[in-house]
């Protein structure tokens, strides 16, 4: 056996998020805030991305609120609906991702925009006091902002914004943040994605690290 590492899962665990604790500088985050920042910096292995990460004010307790009162979790991709560990929900709550419901192909078409962004008209009459969670198409989170500039359009709970990539991403979240319809958290720039954001919502979900 040439290689020797640790081999208990239990001390792997322990010792990453010691670590993060240690080289991140988390001192401008409340406890809340701090929790899902150090889980978004493991899911990342990125020391440094707490640098990005912006909260308004109240906005994990807004969002954990909503959670122990049964909201739904809507989702921009499956890769961010089928991350969210099940058993961290407080009150077994519905995860939804309608990126591939019927007929979105087509409503795409019709509106000119991408899949993920159609995606979201399936979520307009449910949106009140949910939690939106978006981990990788800008064109999502520009077209959510666009849908709550109708003032009849029912207000989430709170956003997680943070869609990866080259094009529209940084700003999609710039305009987030200074439109900051509701709660929010975005992570700025290029970085996001998938596995940030469903460490965003596990965090959320429950206070065990």
């Amino acid at each position: 056996m040439p290689y020797e590492y640790e081999k208990n899962g239990q001390a792997i665990y322990d010792e990453s998020f010691a670590t993060i604790r240690r080289e991140a500088k988390l001192e401008a985050f409340d406890k809340d805030e701090e929790q899902v920042v150090v889980r978004m910096i493991h899911a990342a292995g990125m020391v440094g991305l707490e640098e990005h990460v912006k909260f308004t004010p109240g906005m994990v307790a807004a969002a954990r609120e909503a959670m122990e009162n049964g909201a739904p979790i809507f989702c921009d991709a499956r890769m961010v609906s089928g991350g969210v560990t099940r058993p961290r929900l407080p009150a077994d709550n519905d995860v939804i991702c309608t990126l591939h419901a019927d007929g979105i192909y087509e409503l795409a078409k019709e509106i000119g925009n991408t899949r993920s962004a159609a995606a979201l008209e399936h979520w307009r009459d449910k949106l009140g006091g949910a939690i939106v969670a978006i981990g990788n198409a800008p064109t999502a989170l520009f077209h959510l902002l666009n849908m709550l500039e109708d003032p009849d359009c029912p207000r989430p709970a709170a956003i997680i914004g943070c869609p990866v990539g080259f094009i529209g991403a940084a700003e999609s979240k710039d305009a987030l943040w200074a439109d900051q319809p509701v709660p929010c958290m975005i992570v700025e720039g290029r970085l996001g994605g998938s596995a940030m954001t469903v460490a965003a919502i596990n965090a959320i979900a429950s206070r065990k690290e």
